[in-house]
């Protein structure tokens, strides 16, 4: 384990949690509110705290015992764990004119450690983050991908993880990893065709290299946790990321939805029936990809003359796309969707034919209240979202 000089410390024994396996995401809430059986209750009600004081902001301990349900002696016995580890901080005195000594109030310490998220979703280009445990983003940096493929590739990634550790300034919590394709809860990139990769434990070798905590999952997947922890997503959202493919992350009450053979989400490659789709990278005619993959829709809107063509481009895409989520939010009563791609393509037209095509479809009673919406985390929803998977993995929190 990297750490830097006079940096705060979480011991071993204290990092796993039932949210996030040891390589990538499970089922699961994502966020813990209530205590548990004496079993599992020292690790659980920890975790309970940090996700307060995350959330809630500066409490004092017997704040913290009334919004968690924990004892005054629990809270404590926790806290002064929490305040060694350096993950709280004692801010000062509660003001006002209460009687007697006044609480000294808790924070969450968001500058203890930094997290290194990394982006493998762009079709150019490799992207990385250092980040506070808040979910800021520090630094930045990019490896050009050049059309590298398999083990190529894989040393790209290893170039930017190691230089952005190079820039954290404090121990690194550990790498968060956003793929593409399909990836198990071992943080086994099962098929990435896009990048040549086939049964490639990435998780696996980039803690060889680096020595450090490593959690990695599907890029979308990993987008929607970053709506979620950072974005104000509902417990009830479908995240559609539309890059060089397209895919989906999903919440339900809470809890990412990965599938019996992790590939929940994979919706790019549904056909989808309209006339003049085109011959997809599987071998099948028509899939979502067709339609809506970023360098599908910019040449179909080079080839559009005019400005009312173009709008008639982006109109039909956004119905193709209403057409193939309708079923999903019927089926699960999804209650927001969020849009992760270029805006200058997703945002006015297409999104407006998105979600009057899927108001077509569904019920006015059970979904006309369905929210469409762009993401607000641009380009860095994926790196944001890589730190919310080891916050998850390491603390508990999210």
């Amino acid at each position: 384990m990297q750490t830097t000089s006079g940096s705060p410390t979480v011991p071993e024994g204290r990092r796993t949690t039932p949210f996030v396996a040891a390589g990538g995401l499970v089922g699961g809430r994502l966020r813990i509110s209530a205590k548990v059986l004496p079993g599992q209750a020292r690790p659980h009600n920890r975790a309970l705290i940090l996700q307060t004081l995350y959330r809630d902001g500066t409490q004092s301990r017997a704040d913290l015992a009334r919004s968690t349900g924990l004892t005054r002696v629990t809270v404590s016995d926790l806290v002064a764990d929490l305040l060694a580890d350096g993950l709280v901080a004692e801010v000062g005195p509660r003001g006002g004119s209460r009687p007697g000594k006044p609480a000294t109030l808790l924070e969450f310490s968001r500058d203890a450690s930094h997290i290194v998220g990394i982006d493998l979703s762009d079709h150019s280009l490799f992207r990385g983050a250092v980040l506070d445990l808040g979910g800021q983003v520090l630094s930045r940096a990019e490896v050009e991908l050049d059309g590298a493929t398999g083990t190529d590739a894989l040393e790209r990634v290893a170039t930017l993880v190691a230089g952005l550790l190079g820039q954290a300034g404090r121990r690194v919590l550990g790498i968060g990893v956003g793929s593409p394709g399909i990836v198990d809860l071992a943080g086994v990139v099962m098929s990435a065709p896009n990048l040549g990769w086939h049964d490639l434990n990435l998780r696996a070798a980039l803690e060889e290299r680096f020595s450090l905590p490593v959690v990695v999952a599907n890029d979308a997947n990993v987008a929607v946790l970053a709506e979620h922890s950072f974005g104000g997503a509902s417990e009830d959202t479908l995240l559609v990321k539309i890059g060089h493919g397209v895919g989906a992350g999903l919440l339900l009450g809470g809890s990412p939805v990965i599938g019996s053979r992790f590939a929940a989400g994979e919706v790019g490659h549904v056909v989808v029936d309209e006339p003049g789709g085109g011959q997809c990278a599987c071998g099948k005619t028509g899939c979502l990809e067709t339609w809506l993959a970023t360098a599908r829709l910019t040449a179909a809107l080079e080839e559009a003359g005019t400005a009312a063509d173009r709008e008639v481009v982006l109109a039909r895409a956004g119905q193709v796309l209403g057409r193939a989520l309708a079923p999903i939010v019927g089926a699960l009563n999804i209650s927001e969707i969020v849009l992760s791609g270029p805006a200058e393509l997703l945002e006015g037209r297409l999104s407006a034919a998105t979600i009057e095509a899927i108001r077509l479809r569904t019920l006015a009673e059970l979904h006309g209240d369905l929210e469409l919406r762009m993401t607000a985390l641009g380009d860095e929803i994926v790196t944001r979202g890589a730190a919310a998977l080891v916050l998850t993995q390491q603390l508990g929190i999210s």
